[in-house]
């Protein structure tokens, strides 16, 4: 793949794709629905899942060895929860060859740019940090996908080491799948997603769990409706992945945490004091924000 193909209709020779699951499976999906890509190889730890890819065609071709996968890669794309992101970053170090473009697809953005800092060193001004926002609360192959990306934002984290070429490569590739990319300061994402995805995970995850706890779960959960459902769909999310995310970006989301604590304190004062004026002012205030939300997306 040369710095002109990359300019034009980018045409990735060979893409290597660690962790095939929705991510990085629609990833590889959409680009082969675009005609971007010749060859995709995954690398994942369960032979189930990348059987699946196999099955699906997600992939051309399983490995078990990052490195030996990397080898002769065009673009390769880190698709792991971000906590095990060093480790494979680690692995495939050795093995890249001088013209392989690196990214990820992690939520988190400060501590993959620290982590590629430290394990990539060679290769740091090809990497480009990157975070699609798009997903569901499924996980694995079958759940990938092409039209994940399409009319979705995937944010780009372009360090002032970052090579022109290699962050044209990367721009290029989510473009072709159908992704409209927004460059942010790596600090200034991680504090905006810890307000505007993490916390929320933390919260449906957390509901559920005490809900799940009580000696009545069962029956509460039997008369449950739309409601719940709808607060907690993201609490079917990958445990693992939200851990990584969440300790990853732990400053940000304690200090977005803590004024989510402060608004809960408020409406259990206004409960204990009988106040309906205060907690409908809050609910008021919530609904109008949701609606011009809704109307600025639909824009």
């Amino acid at each position: 793949m040369s710095a002109a193909s990359a300019r034009t209709n980018l045409v990735i020779d060979r893409l290597v794709v660690i962790g095939v699951g929705l991510i990085g499976g629609s990833f590889a999906l959409a680009l082969r629905g675009a005609g971007a890509v010749k060859r995709v190889t995954g690398v994942g730890r369960t032979r189930k899942n990348l059987q699946a890819a196999l099955d699906r065609g997600v992939l051309d071709e399983a490995a078990d060895d990052a490195a030996e996968a990397v080898r002769d890669a065009d673009l390769v794309l880190i698709a792991t929860p971000v906590g095990q992101m060093p480790e494979v970053m680690a692995q495939i170090a050795p093995a890249l060859s001088e013209r392989a473009v690196i990214t990820d697809g992690g939520s988190t953005k400060q501590d993959v740019i620290a982590y590629a800092r430290r394990f990539l060193p060679a290769h740091f001004e090809r990497f480009v940090p990157a975070h699609p926002i798009a997903g569901t609360e499924k996980s694995g192959a079958t759940a990938a996908f092409a039209e994940l990306y399409r009319d979705r934002n995937v944010i780009l984290a372009p360090q002032p080491e970052t090579g022109k070429w290699a962050l044209e490569v990367v721009r290029r590739a989510w473009e072709a799948c159908g992704a409209r990319i927004v460059e942010l300061d790596a600090a200034r994402h991680d504090a905006i997603f810890a307000a505007v995805s993490h916390l929320p995970h933390v919260v449906a995850f957390a509901l559920l769990s005490m809900l799940a706890k009580r000696d009545d779960a069962a029956t509460l959960l039997g008369f449950s409706g739309g409601g719940l459902r709808d607060t907690v769909r993201i609490a079917g999310s990958s445990p693992e992945m939200w851990r990584d995310i969440c300790v990853g970006n732990r400053e940000a989301l304690l200090a977005v945490l803590d004024d989510y604590v402060e608004e809960l304190e408020l409406a259990r004062a206004a409960l204990e004091n009988a106040d309906g004026t205060e907690l409908e002012a809050m609910f008021d205030r919530a609904r109008t924000a949701r609606r011009r939300w809704l109307l600025k997306e639909q824009v």
